[in-house]
């Protein structure tokens, strides 16, 4: 069964995920106890033979083993290889889960479309539905083993009600070298058809919608096949392991306590008395057995999830899938068709805004203001010079001067027009070639007219020197 902790991550607080650590199913030490254990047995088997079994000359070759060791497995790129591997399975493993063929839609789309309350129209409805049904099983059964070993033959499959024995003979007398899970999407359609020649689809658009969602239906059990049938290249596969396996092969070595080389870049004597200086012994590598965790469980997540469709403790639900598509179609189509309630006034009928209830332990939310958008609290200047509006027409562009930007011409000392003041239209040129009119202003009630004015005659006797030759 999957592993749901949904509920217990709800909320973020202190120490939230650190309750989830305590947890064995579905956990990683359940998964990589075993490789966590021969690890530490192997260490400390080396440990332990070069500590009491070997001679001082052999410690020496060990040594420079040791240190050939370490620096090599620096050399791999364990952190990206690794990443990008678990990052392209989790993908693939999320995209698997949404190719499983649900029939919520295809059910509701028959339900409306394929009428009679009679015998033969509850037959269709039920017919329709079981074949889209019928269709999802056989490709379950080709991919997931749990749902092989609930229908091993179909004989099963007959006795689970998902196919009638006539079903079965006709099933099996069509050959194909191929899987046949889309034999009953193409008895759903000929069905449909036949439906609709006898007037139970009372139009061809609903005929249309109904074909619709029998594709998208099929299609994701397509891609379900597919998703089994193209795996991640093996080769991708292999490097990652091949990579995380040899970097602690080297690692077992590598990390071993060692002897220093101490003097052997000093003259002897410069040397101390006393014994060297070396690195600390710690008999148990507490930072080599941390990063054998992560990177070893980093590939255990990617093993577990590789194929989502086995019996780990993650693995899809998909015989509880199955039970639940059947009974939830049949109730759709059936007991549900024209099965419905009196339409009745609603409690906000004569009310012009309505507004359920709060409990005590949520009334606090309906005192916070609703969200109108994030500019929605910005401040503006409350200048009403800074509210003038500007309409612009086309005309011959000139060079922006000092004079024409007021924040820029403070900093200047030029003389500009006030900031509220700016170009409404450009004026059009008339016989010969003049500077345009550049400045027509409105300003709103309560505006700046003084200085309206004295950029009008700027403007103007700019216009008349540009008519002088």
């Amino acid at each position: 069964m999957t592993v749901s902790y949904t509920l217990k991550v709800a909320e973020a607080r202190f120490g939230g995920f650190s309750g989830l650590l305590l947890r064995w199913r579905g956990s990683i030490y359940k998964l990589l106890y075993k490789e966590f254990l021969v690890f530490i047995a192997l260490y400390a088997l080396l440990s332990i033979t070069y500590r009491l079994l070997l001679t001082q000359e052999q410690r020496l070759v060990y040594a420079q083993v040791a240190r050939y060791c370490n620096r090599s497995a620096e050399l791999i790129p364990l952190s990206f290889v690794l990443g990008f591997y678990v990052t392209l399975v989790v993908n693939r493993w999320w995209a698997q889960y949404t190719s499983i063929p649900l029939p919520d839609q295809l059910m509701c789309v028959i339900s409306a479309s394929v009428h009679g309350v009679d015998q033969r129209g509850r037959l269709l409805r039920r017919t329709l539905i079981r074949y889209a049904n019928l269709a999802s099983v056989l490709v379950l059964r080709s991919v997931s083993t749990r749902v092989l070993k609930r229908f091993p033959t179909m004989e099963h499959v007959v006795d689970a009600g998902f196919m009638s024995q006539e079903e079965r003979k006709k099933f099996e007398s069509l050959k194909s070298d191929f899987n046949k899970y889309w034999i009953p999407c193409v008895w759903f359609t000929n069905l449909a058809a036949q439906a609709r020649r006898d007037g139970r689809i009372r139009d061809d658009i609903a005929l249309c919608l109904l074909l619709e969602e029998l594709n998208k239906y099929r299609a994701k059990c397509s891609m379900l096949f597919h998703y089994d049938w193209i795996s991640i290249p093996l080769v991708y596969t292999q490097v990652v392991t091949i990579a995380v396996y040899s970097f602690f092969a080297l690692s077992l070595v590598g990390r071993q306590f060692v002897e220093s080389e101490a003097g052997a870049a000093k003259p002897q004597k410069l040397l101390e008395p006393g014994p060297a200086l070396g690195d600390l012994d710690m008999y148990v590598p507490l930072t080599t057995l941390l990063q054998f965790f992560f990177y070893a469980g980093w590939l255990k997540v990617a093993e577990q999830i590789i194929n989502p469709f086995g019996e780990d403790d993650d693995d899809f639900e998909t015989n509880k899938l199955i039970d639940r598509n059947l009974q939830v179609s049949l109730l759709s189509v059936d007991d549900m068709y024209q099965n419905l309630p009196p339409a009745e006034k609603d409690p906000y009928w004569d009310e012009d805004s309505a507004q359920p209830p709060y409990t005590v332990a949520t009334v606090g939310e309906s005192l916070r203001p609703s969200f109108l958008g994030s500019t929605f609290n910005l401040r503006i200047s409350d200048d009403p010079e800074q509210s003038l509006q500007v309409e612009m027409s086309p005309g011959p562009a000139r060079p922006v001067t000092a004079a024409q930007t007021p924040l820029l011409s403070r900093f200047l000392g030029v003389g500009a027009p006030s900031p509220a003041i700016s170009l409404r239209n450009f004026g059009r040129i008339r016989g010969a070639p003049r500077t345009p009119h550049l400045l027509r202003f409105r300003a709103e009630e309560g505006g700046d007219l003084e200085a309206v004015d004295r950029i009008e005659e700027e403007a103007s006797g700019s216009g008349d020197e540009a008519q002088e030759p």
